[in-house]
């Protein structure tokens, strides 16, 4: 990992959660953290290894995963901007419990575990933050978890993750647009179906004018008939 010389004033990278911490906690936390830039394909955190820093990813995409002993590979999230990743592994100094690697250039502000800690430990404010993003991340969990179970289709599931990404990047719009730095058989494996059913559903989205797909671009001009397939 490098550190980047050439970003914006630190301040710049805080935000999401820690936004709403106040001045002083804030400037702490720039204190005592550092600016990293990373390309794509980059390891934050391996599953299983001890939890020793925790990231505030600013830009870009994270994917979070796990293996079975059988080295089959289960994709859990795609960190969006804001997301605090590794906050669980440090505040119960437990191991990580998912591989974290980038997917796209991003920028994050990394933090040794035990500075993390003294600074909770220094600001209470950040405390109760930290439990909050916590059980914020429990219940995305619970609601991923019920979606895989008891969608009754894959279209349903693919249409409610396709939603969520874009509500997530395009906040207020009447139009949603994401950037789907995914290859198929990594969505179907989030989605929950074979890699063909995903393709062939992408396409059926299209020609119902659904989505519209440009690249690694993808446009949902209606986010209301999406919702009606996901519901």
């Amino acid at each position: 990992m490098r550190r980047s010389n050439n970003l914006q004033p630190k301040t710049s990278v805080l935000g999401g959660a820690l936004s709403a911490l106040g001045a002083e906690a804030r400037a702490d936390f720039e204190s005592i953290s550092v600016n990293l830039a990373l390309p794509c394909g980059v390891v934050l955190f391996q599953e299983a290894t001890p939890g020793l820093r925790v990231f505030l990813l600013h830009s870009g995409r994270v994917k979070l995963s796990c293996t079975s002993r059988g080295d089959k590979t289960l994709l859990l999230k795609i960190a969006a901007p804001g997301d605090i990743l590794g906050l669980s592994a440090v505040v119960s100094r437990s191991p990580y419990e998912v591989t974290a690697k980038t997917i796209c250039p991003s920028v994050l502000r990394g933090i040794p575990g035990d500075l993390f800690r003294s600074f909770l430990a220094r600001h209470a404010e950040a405390s109760l933050l930290a439990a909050q993003v916590l059980s914020q991340d429990y219940r995305a969990a619970f609601l991923d978890l019920r979606r895989l179970a008891l969608s009754e289709s894959s279209a349903a599931r693919l249409a409610g993750v396709l939603l969520g990404w874009g509500a997530a990047e395009s906040i207020g719009e009447p139009e949603m647009r994401l950037t789907m730095a995914l290859t198929h058989e990594e969505l179907a494996n989030l989605v929950g179906c074979a890699r063909e059913t995903v393709t062939r559903l992408l396409g059926k989205f299209q020609r119902q004018k659904l989505i519209a797909i440009s690249g690694v671009s993808i446009l949902i001009p209606f986010p209301e008939k999406l919702e009606r397939i996901a519901a």
